[in-house]
């Protein structure tokens, strides 16, 4: 067990790879950086499921990583090819779980262009492969998850009692067009992704879903958010008001949240959303992540460790809760 002086074992849920198989697929959307940039080293990092990674958990005293396919993934794919490429990386990262059982755990990668399908893939990379749910990045070309077509994912999630956890995704190209073009490329592809764009594009997800009826016909299902609920606390007072008497909710927007959804802290390590987000849903449902490799173990750590919460808050957002959701 790899632990620091405080003995506060720390589990970290957004962490992502890239399997061979999808990379060579989608092409990676990705600029390609210079090696030695620190964008062209995260892409390294992904790369690797072995010592790299190992080493660098160890130097935080992270003891296990939840780990997922990076963007883009099979959900911007065919179905005919999204298919058996999801299987292929699937059994890819099962191996090196299996490497690593004490260190890595997994969230499977689903061809959502294909429901049936992907809900297939899910039960087997569950009750085969031993994955602990699924990870599913943003829109399939276009379309969104409340969608009833994709509703057999949900269905099967439920049945296996695992989560998703909804991640960002590359806007759609009619979305980057209306609202980032005319900008210099660079700060267009930063403001549509990382610094803004596909965080509220989550959180706007994430309320189709309620909207959409999908927590309402699956009264169980959990779903993970990541990088502090992707705007939606700071924007859930309002949301609710303003959506009460209009949307036809069956119980208050935030229910929907404290009953549904679980929070990750990926990528953010200031203290103010942090705050907010305790305050909207409370700690039983934040969970910590880094979203490696694209931030620091070093710092997130430190974020926690830091972090103006009590110590019985602190290790239900570094264990406890994920430990009692994904039954590790």
């Amino acid at each position: 067990m790899i632990q620091r002086g405080d003995g506060m074992r720390l589990i970290a849920l957004e962490e992502h790879y890239r399997a061979p198989m999808i990379a060579a697929a989608t092409q990676s959307g990705f600029p390609a950086p210079s090696a030695d940039s620190p964008l062209g080293r995260a892409l390294a990092k992904l790369d690797d499921l072995d010592r790299q990674r190992l080493a660098d958990m160890d130097e935080a005293g992270i003891e296990l990583q939840v780990i997922s396919h990076s963007v883009p993934a099979t959900e911007q794919l065919p179905a005919e090819q999204a298919v058996p490429l999801a299987r292929a990386a699937n059994d890819y990262l099962a191996a090196a779980v299996a490497a690593h059982p004490e260190r890595f755990a997994a969230f499977a990668t689903l061809p959502t262009a294909a429901p049936d399908q992907a809900a297939d893939e899910l039960e087997r990379a569950v009750t085969k492969l031993g994955f602990r749910g699924a990870l599913i990045n943003g829109h399939t070309q276009g379309r969104f998850l409340d969608e009833r077509d994709f509703w057999p994912i949900f269905a099967r999630a439920q049945q296996l009692d695992v989560p998703i956890y909804l991640h960002p995704s590359e806007p759609p190209p009619e979305v980057r067009s209306a609202y980032y073009s005319g900008l210099p490329p660079a700060a267009a592809q930063t403001l549509a992704t990382s610094a803004w764009g596909w965080h509220v594009d989550t959180g706007m997800h994430a309320l189709r879903l309620i909207l959409g009826g999908v927590f309402d016909q699956f009264p169980d299902l959990q779903l993970i958010l990541g990088h502090m609920g992707e705007a939606l606390p700071f924007m859930l007072a309002r949301s609710s008001r303003q959506l009460a008497h209009q949307a036809g909710l069956s119980k208050p927007l935030e229910r929907y949240l404290a009953e549904h959804f679980y929070f990750t802290t990926s990528g953010f390590f200031t203290y103010p959303p942090l705050l907010c987000l305790l305050l909207t849903v409370g700690a039983d449902r934040v969970m910590f992540s880094v979203d490696y490799p694209y931030s620091s173990n070093e710092e997130g750590r430190a974020f926690l460790e830091a972090a103006p919460i009590s110590a019985a808050d602190r290790k239900k957002l570094a264990h406890l809760n994920a430990e009692r959701l994904l039954r590790l």
